[in-house]
């Protein structure tokens, strides 16, 4: 029986040893190894091509661009008015005309003006009346027929006399008539009822409020002049900037209505109290505009440098665009071996961008050429 069992086994052992001679063992599974497409090994060729460097930080000038206007140069403005009631019997110019000094505005038909006149040729005649008392009180003196102190009554009621007509004389000189009309008024011995409102520089008529038959006052405005060749550009500047610019810089200003073309001017003045609403001083820049291309009250946009800051900025070559955002390639731990890393970048000043997220100072990264670098990143990615 023994016998047996062990035959069994011995044949059952056969076939298994016989079984497992004749499989041949399955194949190791092949793994592959997984390469970080954003990482690029710098070759000779590349390193030729490209700087590296850290990142580091610099003094930040940014530059300001503050809304503002075109106004006119007070300096170079006249208004000019009724220097006596009456009514308006001509107008000699229209809103934008050009006008030399001393150029009719307009003519003003006044009662009272004529009631003024009358007071100047009642005072001059009396002048003539009392000249003509003194002569003949002097004779009279010399012939023994009056006292010395009756030919200087008469001498004083002279002064009287004179005194009167020069009062007259400069009334109607703040009236607005001219001298050489008021000598006329003496010698014609007859008024005239019409006084003229002048222009007393040259410019432009940039407000005309006058109209004809209008009856005006001496406190009204009737015409506003201009030497338009000269006007302020007015701006709002933030406070936090105040203590940086300064009467005398020199500033640069856009105007989008004349297609963006830049001016230069000089800040005139900055101003010594701040808005509280807006919290911004008021500063103003004289302009030459002997072109006469620049419009009151025109938009424009004055450009100033704004406080220095310190920021992390890295060079615009350093920068690559890749699905819509921004990365730059940073050394890792490997001295050759860089990787594409996203970057949040702000404002651009000399060439250079600062970096808001991404960066720290000291970082080294590729800082010129990185656009060959992304070119063999590409290509690895391809094979």
């Amino acid at each position: 029986m023994s016998r047996i069992l062990y035959s069994t086994l011995f044949t059952v052992a056969l076939a298994v040893m016989s079984t497992a001679c004749s499989e041949k063992p399955a194949p190791a599974a092949e793994t592959k190894a997984v390469v970080d497409p954003n990482l690029v090994v710098l070759t000779p060729e590349l390193e030729a091509n490209i700087k590296t460097g850290v990142v580091s930080e610099i003094q930040f000038v940014d530059t300001l661009r503050i809304p503002g206007r075109i106004q006119v140069d007070e300096q170079y403005e006249s208004r000019a008015g009724a220097s006596i009631t009456g009514r308006i019997s001509t107008l000699d110019v229209n809103l934008g005309d050009e006008v030399k000094a001393g150029q009719r505005l307009a003519t003003i038909k006044s009662t009272e003006l004529a009631q003024f006149q009358l007071n100047y040729i009642k005072a001059s005649q009396q002048v003539q009346l009392q000249t003509k008392a003194v002569d003949r009180a002097r004779q009279l003196l010399e012939a023994d027929v009056i006292s010395q102190a009756e030919l200087q009554r008469r001498e004083g009621e002279l002064h009287a006399a004179n005194a009167e007509v020069n009062a007259a004389r400069d009334q109607l000189l703040v009236l607005g008539m001219a001298p050489g009309n008021i000598s006329k008024l003496g010698l014609q011995n007859s008024g005239m009822s019409t006084s003229q409102v002048n222009s007393k520089i040259t410019g432009t008529v940039i407000a005309r409020k006058a109209r004809l038959g209008q009856v005006v006052a001496p406190a009204e405005e009737l015409f506003v002049i201009a030497d338009l060749s000269h006007v302020w550009a007015v701006a709002e500047i933030p406070e936090q900037q105040i203590a940086h610019i300064k009467e005398g810089q020199s500033l640069n200003i856009e105007v989008p209505a004349l297609d963006d073309a830049e001016l230069t001017g000089t800040l005139a003045f900055v101003g010594d109290i701040v808005n509280p609403a807006t919290r911004t001083v008021m500063a103003r820049a004289n302009i030459s505009n002997n072109k006469m291309l620049l419009k009151p009250d025109m938009l424009i946009t004055i450009l100033l440098e704004a406080k220095p800051e310190t920021v992390i900025a890295i060079p615009s070559t350093a920068v690559v665009r890749e699905n819509n955002a921004d990365h730059v390639f940073a050394q890792t731990l490997k001295s050759k071996q860089y990787k594409l890393l996203p970057v949040t970048l702000g404002r651009t000043y000399d060439g250079k961008k600062e970096v808001l997220q991404g960066l720290q100072p000291g970082d080294q990264i590729v800082l010129d050429g990185a656009f060959h670098v992304n070119n063999e990143r590409k290509r690895k990615e391809m094979e």
